[in-house]
């Protein structure tokens, strides 16, 4: 299948192409090459016969119109997003730009190649979204495909919106739209501006590591593997106009993350140990939700995916990761706001 991956240079959508790749799929990797994309991501299948690069921003329709017409993709898989929530709260305009706006003009470049070359057999739409468009939780149950949309952030809205026009393509004009909303992802190549990468090389550097708030704030985390796995379970038995939420089962505190981190540099990296006493405790960001937690039964039963990585497990693998490729992480330190708190203009 030759499939079209937006993002395709950035922490989730990377993985997604890899995967893809390794399936045996062509793929045509649309990147804007933004402040959290990079290239080095993909380098491994960089040189296959069945990949492609395409240096575009999805805010510009006539950019896409000319990639559908040169590739003419059987499917598309859409991760491209402004995703950090900090930054929405800092500067919103770039997340209804991108997520909303930049959708609106893929989703009509994917309706109008389709209805004028004829759509190909099993062609569909793979819309990924998170589960920050049902807002918070408190202590018990979780999000499933059926849960209300109650977003809190101008990340979470402008996703909430895509994930709206995503579905009215479909219902209108029969767009073949799968819908996705996943956990917290965490694992190799993940932009150093959150939570984990965060942990992991300010401790490397000695340097205090932020906890928002008390760190009770709880999130269900899924290795990122994982996550290209379950889209491409979806991508190729998944029901069009079914939406399929996709969790790690991996429930976790951030001061436990945190503290887990700590533990296992102070295993790999002893020097510098005990690295939680780097743990600083900041103000937290505007409007933190409380609680996510996914129920994946649908994905579970009608495709068979389940998470193979244990929370331990990716998390040990992770680090790992971070302290044998400094010379991926390093360049990245210099980009604008990693490092710098963001997100601190909500109301008091």
């Amino acid at each position: 299948m030759r499939v079209l991956v937006t993002g395709g240079a950035g922490f989730i959508g990377s993985a997604v192409v890899r995967a893809a790749d390794a399936a045996g799929h062509e793929v045509v990797n649309l990147d804007a090459l933004t402040y959290a994309a990079c290239l080095e991501n993909v380098a491994s299948v960089a040189q296959s016969g069945r990949y492609a690069f395409e240096h575009a921003d999805i805010r510009d329709p006539g950019a896409l119109a000319r990639i559908f017409a040169r590739h003419r993709p059987e499917a598309v898989i859409h991760l491209a997003a402004e995703s950090h929530v900090d930054r929405s709260i800092d500067g919103p305009a770039a997340f209804v730009e991108t997520n909303v706006t930049g959708t609106f003009n893929l989703l009509e470049a994917a309706r109008t190649a389709s209805e004028g070359a004829g759509r190909p057999a099993g062609f569909r739409f793979v819309h990924v979204s998170t589960d920050e468009v049902f807002g918070h939780l408190g202590p018990e149950g979780r999000f499933d495909e059926g849960t209300p949309y109650a977003p809190r952030s101008p990340y979470a809205a402008t996703k909430a919106a895509s994930d709206h026009l995503a579905r009215a393509w479909g219902a209108t004009w029969g767009l073949p739209v799968i819908v996705t909303n996943c956990s917290n992802n965490y694992g190799p190549f993940h932009f150093p501006e959150k939570l984990i990468p965060v942990v992991i090389l300010n401790a490397l550097h000695g340097r205090p590591i932020p906890v928002y708030g008390t760190g009770a704030n709880v999130r269900d985390w899924l290795f990122v593997e994982d996550h290209a796995r379950a889209l491409l379970s979806v991508l190729e038995g998944g029901v069009p106009g079914r939406t399929y939420a996709i969790g790690g089962e991996a429930e976790a505190r951030n001061i436990d993350i945190v503290r887990t981190i700590c533990a296992i540099l102070d295993r790999l990296r002893p020097e510098g140990a005990p690295h939680a006493r780097l743990i600083t405790f900041v103000a937290d960001r505007p409007g933190h939700d409380l609680r996510y937690a996914i129920d994946p039964a649908r994905i579970r039963t009608e495709l068979g995916w389940r998470p193979e990585v244990t929370l331990a497990e990716g998390l040990e693998r992770t680090v790992a990761w971070y302290l044998a490729h400094e010379a991926w992480w390093r360049p990245l330190l210099g980009r604008s706001g990693v490092g710098a708190r963001l997100g601190t203009r909500g109301a008091a």
